[in-house]
């Protein structure tokens, strides 16, 4: 047989044979005088053999183990690899489906957030922001869309564990009374800084309102965090990706607040010794 009948008859491509004499997974057979390949029935039985191993959704290296032989890989040892990887698959299948039904249903409620798909902690978090935005006289003030982008990224990006405190705090935050309409009067703040110079008497008094919409309790978590801080590292990577993120009169105020939430949680925390 020349290559082409051999493919057509283990029904795969005169190219895939050609690529398996050059792993090494299908010897090269005898040439006719004219150059030509010239394949026989055990060929034949051989490029099957590759061709249902394949099928089963084993790699290429794992096919040159099991044909290996004595000196390969049992084939029941790799099927039964083959085999976890898809109960994996499966199982992760079955997990990213769960969450896009939810995600689906939140599509069709009119409640999934413009941001893109995040943890329903997020969700509801960022709902409560929708329905204050929307008591709201005029437009959301620019600063709330910026946080929830924000957070949106330190969900998508944080170590499981970080994730996981970071939406703890939200949600206590945000359970706090009038919380949220504080926090909207702190983003019209901050988007009135806009075209602000550092040193404008505005700043200090948004970072203040910034500052109040910071629980006491989260504030002393997060002064015991950062206690014993060198100062030059008090502002991490991030802080520091924020503050160039937004105008200098804002960021002056953010650097503000950090600094009014840091030394009160210190005070609560020293009260509570």
């Amino acid at each position: 047989m020349r290559i082409g009948e051999l493919a057509a008859l283990a029904g795969v491509s005169a190219r895939a044979v050609r690529h398996y004499h050059q792993l090494g997974l299908l010897p090269e057979p005898a040439r006719l005088a004219n150059g030509y390949r010239s394949y026989g029935l055990r060929d034949a039985v051989a490029l099957t053999r590759i061709r249902r191993l394949t099928e089963l959704g084993l790699g290429l290296e794992e096919v040159r183990e099991v044909l290996a032989g004595d000196t390969g890989r049992p084939l029941a040892d790799v099927l039964a690899e083959l085999d976890a990887d898809l109960a994996r698959q499966e199982r992760l299948i079955r997990e990213r489906r769960a969450r896009l039904a939810v995600l689906l249903r939140r599509a069709r409620e009119g409640t999934l957030p413009a941001e893109g798909p995040v943890s329903g902690e997020l969700a509801a978090v960022f709902g409560e922001m929708a329905r204050t935005a929307r008591r709201l006289p005029g437009p959301e003030p620019s600063t709330a869309v910026w946080e929830r982008e924000v957070l949106t990224l330190l969900e998508s990006t944080a170590r499981p564990e970080d994730r996981e405190r970071m939406l703890r705090l939200l949600r206590t935050n945000a359970s706090a009374p009038e919380a949220m309409r504080r926090a909207y009067e702190a983003y019209a703040l901050m988007d009135a800084l806009a075209e602000a110079a550092p040193d404008d008497p505005r700043v200090a008094e948004t970072a203040r309102a910034l500052a109040g919409c910071v629980q006491p309790e989260i504030a002393a978590e997060l002064a015991r965090d950062a206690a014993g801080t060198p100062p030059q590292a008090a502002d991490s990577a991030l802080l520091a990706a924020l503050y160039k993120d937004l105008a200098p009169a804002q960021a002056e105020a953010l650097r503000q607040a950090v600094g009014l939430v840091l030394a009160d949680g210190e005070r609560k925390g020293k009260g509570s010794r």
